[in-house]
């Protein structure tokens, strides 16, 4: 229990890791924009983007600079 808690304090103090974030950031703008117009594109067109639906929006970019993030750090972690 000890390692897991170690190794998810290590990652969530990664997420704002100066020599991770500018990556994580051009990932998750890139990635984040492709998944933004397949999911979002036609509502906001159409101008039916309403609250829930701008939380998902915001998600689809966390989520790949989380998922950046991870593979950073765990390239890290492994080389140890």
């Amino acid at each position: 229990m000890a390692k897991s808690r170690k190794f998810l304090k290590g990652y969530f103090a990664s997420l704002i890791e100066p020599k991770f974030v500018p990556t994580a950031l051009k990932v998750a703008v890139v990635v984040g924009s492709i998944l933004f117009a397949i999911n979002h594109g036609s509502a906001l067109l159409t101008g039916n983007m309403g609250r829930d639906r701008w939380i998902s929006a915001i998600l689809t970019y966390v989520v790949p600079y989380f998922v950046n993030i991870h593979g950073q750090y765990i390239s890290i972690h492994r080389r140890k």
